[in-house]
């Protein structure tokens, strides 16, 4: 199995302490992990204030000594070591920070369209494929994927080596095997699959608020999302969608 392990900024961005870095060396060791991903992206008030999480862009210093020092502590040659970026209203220190990073040894980049400030804006797609033009490295373009289509849009408008989605496969698992919304089949596997793990209930219960955001209306949205245990969870999905966990 492959996995990616995700070491979110607010560990990295402002003290990389040697404890930090043991766990990197612990967690590259497993037979099953092949990248370590830091992302210099999170847009979290606290993070923001703090100087770290997106913050980082305007470091690019710093960003280089975290990849040089996670590298460091990896010693299979082919276990790589990706980041995730937003741009700058300035292109050109986006390129420059790329470039930096493609010299201490990054794997791949990541680049979300948008700038630190931006929210909800159209994603800058023309902003990742001068980026992806500027590097000899992968580069994978995010920002506003929620269908195939748009996947596949994407991929071709950037010409990057291809596109990450968050939002887009939280709202429907089942995007890239071509589902305009989220199937029962696959509301059906995330049950037993939360339960067959115990998965805690908040988890649980969030995921398939976000899987049938498409399918249901509002009034079933607040019905649902009220709901407080995963007996209730099971007991709606039943009554609404026939829908029998106990065979």
């Amino acid at each position: 199995m492959n996995l990616k392990i995700w070491f979110h900024s607010r560990l990295l961005g402002r003290k990389i302490g040697r404890y930090s870095y043991s766990a990197f060396r612990i967690v590259s060791s497993l037979p099953a992990i092949y990248n370590l991903f830091i992302v210099v992206f999170t847009l979290c008030r606290w993070a923001l204030a703090e100087g770290y999480g997106a913050c980082l862009i305007n470091r690019p210093e710093l960003v280089q000594d975290m990849v040089k020092q996670v590298k460091h502590q990896v010693e299979d040659p082919r276990f790589s070591v990706s980041i995730k970026i937003r741009i700058h209203d300035d292109l050109t220190r986006t390129v420059d920070l790329c470039r930096k990073a493609e010299a201490t040894g990054v794997s791949w980049i990541t680049v979300h369209g948008r700038t630190v400030e931006e929210r909800h804006q159209p994603v800058h797609y023309e902003a990742i494929k001068i980026i992806k033009g500027s590097l000899s490295i992968p580069v994978i373009a995010n920002g506003d994927i929620r269908s195939l289509k748009e996947a596949e849009n994407v991929w071709h408008t950037t010409g990057t080596d291809g596109v990450m989605v968050a939002r887009g496969l939280l709202g429907n698992p089942a995007m890239f095997a071509g589902y305009e919304e989220t199937p029962l089949k696959c509301i059906w596997d995330w049950v037993d699959i939360a339960l067959e793990l115990g998965t805690p209930y908040m988890c649980f219960h969030q995921h398939l608020m976000y899987m049938m955001e498409k399918i249901t209306s509002r009034q079933e949205k607040r019905v649902f999302n009220a709901l407080s245990s995963t007996s209730a969870v099971l007991d709606y999905l039943t009554d609404h969608y026939g829908i029998d966990w106990t065979s």
